[in-house]
């Protein structure tokens, strides 16, 4: 459906059973740009009616209709879901404001504003990873930005759950921007764009609405089994033979591990992307023996490019890096004068993979951590940033930074995933920093950054990963301990840690990582070989904080079987692994208010301890299920809270299926005794 008027235009269409896409622009025509978006798919009910009125089209369940004036009302079975706000101030000799607002900047780029009527009761969540402190993200503003533990991947979903009101709202626009869920509006604003893109998708519940999402995103693949183990990571270790002898130590321990990563600057130079032989001579060596201590390993990639790398010229000869519009093409300082590789444009893509297949992936190599994917301007390393963000003087292969900026980290998955499949792989793992509409579609695992070690930070956790997870970033982790800040040898962050480990058991990645102290004098500049941080294995924090994360490492692995059930799941119904209370019980209004418990897959509700010095806790459970307390075997009728005690060894659990409380019977029963 085509509406013209007053130099716009508007074309709303099916994109999928009951989902509208709306674009509209003052530039002549529509932009045919998908983006990262699949679609549209095959659509069975539509019909589309006109009258003076305006306009109607249904597509399946969901309704949208244009007025004859110009304004857009979405109708999910004939309840109100969205309408835009157009206010009328002129009996006080004022202009009318627009819900959908152009200002030209050039070319065909313009700085847009797009309102909507806000409701009091409304709950919105997804849009991504915001260390926001909250769950319910109406009454926030969020930046459409990634920077380092930000990652704007903006898909809302929204509840007015005392209606039985649920819809998802995708903002497909890559560019710079902003949204603001206030409470007289909600207002989608971008940098610059060539046109306002969006789609709704209606459901009767978050679950069908998270589904219909995959549908237009694509769906997770199911990693393979020993993804799902423990990881042992750093900050940094030096060389060959410190990784080798960590790994060897945890088999002398009998303790289970899956991964083991070569985190950054392991390389000869920034761009170079390969091993500095000095302190990684035989990686063909190091890797056998890992693998037959059953132990994967997985290498760090920075797309920063040194102006010293062996490689600069020829990627500035053939247009490979990312530019700048006027002025030095310098877009980061950490230990270095870098650019980045421009990861938007296929050619790099390429000249990429075949530099770390040759350096990398010839040695059996084949899990990668995608570092920097934000990309990160200016320092890369510390608490402050000596260069601005300054998107509008970014040039990417596919357009200008306030315009595709968004995009980098899906291309930068993209090329490692594109390259290893070249290859013929099909069980890998790629660990990256930053996602955007569709990321998941690879064999992706995103974490939350490079945050501080504290309680506060843990808190913001839990929420940050719930609305990761609604977003289809099924695949998650934190670094356990938080990776600035932490001091081995201090009590209150040995509590920490153990908490710590206690929530990433249950998350979907299982993964210890940080900068611990002490630190070298400045980091920027110090001799490469000090820049390592202080010990962070799981043995580092003293024998009670051990004792107790020893314990929990076999839990994990006894859990296993049930998270891989759950994961594939994921994989082919859409539904993630962790989710919000409400997800599973949206007909409970009281999961709506609850933002510090998580369900672990359908089976296990999780109440993680977020606070120093807790000994007891509330959790609510929800009604019309019998949970089992997986600490006691009690069993609870749902529909009420319940007061747990929790000492640093336990966490309040309580799970619905008896099968699944065996998991926790034999756990007690074998490896409990080790805590």
């Amino acid at each position: 459906m085509v509406c013209k008027g007053s130099g716009e235009t508007i074309r709303i269409e099916p994109w999928a059973e009951d989902v509208l896409r709306f674009r509209s622009t003052v530039s002549g025509s529509i932009v045919e740009e998908n983006w990262t978006l699949l679609g549209p798919l095959s659509t069975r009910h539509i019909d589309i009616s006109i009258d003076v009125n305006g306009a109607c089209i249904k597509c399946g369940h969901l309704a949208a209709i244009i007025s004859s004036d110009g304004v857009v009302k979405y109708y999910g079975d004939d309840r109100l879901l969205l309408e835009e706000l157009w206010i009328d101030y002129r009996a006080n000799n004022a202009n009318l404001l627009k819900a959908r607002n152009y200002r030209h900047l050039h070319g065909n780029l313009y700085r847009i504003e797009l309102y909507f009527r806000a409701h009091d009761d409304e709950h919105i969540y997804g849009m991504g990873q915001y260390a926001t402190g909250y769950l319910n993200l109406k009454g926030c503003t969020l930046e459409l930005a990634h920077r380092n533990t930000q990652i704007s991947v903006p898909f809302a979903l929204v509840a007015r759950p005392n209606d039985g009101v649920f819809y998802g709202f995708v903002w497909n626009s890559p560019c710079i921007g902003r949204t603001t869920f206030a409470k007289n509006v909600t207002l989608w604003m971008c940098e610059a764009s060539r046109q306002i893109d969006y789609l709704i998708i209606y459901g009767n519940s978050p679950a069908e609405i998270v589904k219909k999402y995959f549908e237009i995103s694509g769906k997770p693949p199911l990693l393979p089994e020993w993804a799902f183990g423990f990881w042992q990571s750093k900050l940094r270790y030096r060389s060959q033979d410190e990784l080798l002898n960590v790994a060897r130590e945890y088999k002398r321990r009998e303790l289970p591990l899956s991964i083991i990563v070569i985190d950054f600057f392991h390389w000869s130079n920034q761009g170079d992307w390969k091993f500095d032989s000095r302190y990684w001579p035989d990686p063909s060596r190091m890797v056998k023996e890992l693998e037959e201590l059953g132990v994967k390993v997985m290498v760090s990639i920075w797309p920063t490019v040194d102006i010293s790398s062996e490689n600069y010229s020829e990627m500035v000869g053939r247009g490979l890096l990312v530019k700048t519009e006027k002025g030095i093409p310098l877009l980061h300082t950490f230990r270095g004068f870098t650019t980045y590789a421009d990861f938007t444009n296929p050619e790099t893509r390429a000249y990429v993979w075949n530099k770390v297949r040759g350096n990398y992936y010839r040695y059996g190599i084949k899990l990668f951590w995608l570092d920097e994917a934000e990309p990160e301007f200016g320092w890369g390393f510390g608490y402050f940033n000596i260069l601005p963000y300054h998107y509008e003087n970014v040039r990417y292969f596919l357009g200008n930074g306030l315009e595709v900026s968004n995009l980098y980290p899906f291309y930068y998955a993209k090329a490692f995933h594109d390259g290893l499949v070249s290859e013929g792989e099909k069980e890998f793992v790629l660990l990256i920093r930053a996602a955007w509409l569709g990321s998941h579609r690879y064999p992706i695992v995103v974490w939350s950054g490079d945050i501080p070690s504290t309680f506060d930070s843990l808190k913001n956790q839990v929420k940050a990963g719930l609305n990761m997870a609604i977003c289809g970033i099924v695949y998650w982790t934190t670094d356990i301990g938080g990776f600035y800040g932490g001091d081995p040898s201090d009590p209150e962050f040995r509590e920490l840690i153990v908490r710590w480990f206690q929530f990433g058991a249950f998350c979907p990645i299982f993964r210890l990582h940080g900068y611990r102290k002490p630190y070298p004098k400045d980091a920027s500049i110090c001799d490469v070989y000090e820049l390592t941080g202080g010990p962070n294995e799981v043995w580092s924090f003293g024998d009670e904080a051990y004792r107790i994360i020893k314990g929990l490492l076999f839990l994990r692995e006894l859990l296993k079987p049930y998270i891989i059930e759950q994961a594939r799941k994921a994989s082919e119904e859409g539904l993630p692994i962790i989710r919000p209370l409400f997800f599973d019980f949206p007909h409970d209004l009281n999961t709506y208010n609850i933002e510090d418990e998580y369900m672990f897959g359908s089976e296990i509700l999780v109440a993680p301890i977020l606070e120093k010095g807790v000994t007891k806790r509330y959790v609510y459970l929800p009604r019309n299920v019998e949970w089992i307390d997986a600490n006691t075997g009690n069993r609870y009728v749902g529909g009420q809270w319940i007061e747990c005690k929790t000492s640093l060894d336990t966490i309040p659990i309580f799970v619905k299926d008896a099968r699944v409380y065996k998991i926790f019977e034999e756990w007690k029963m074998h490896y409990r005794s080790l805590m």
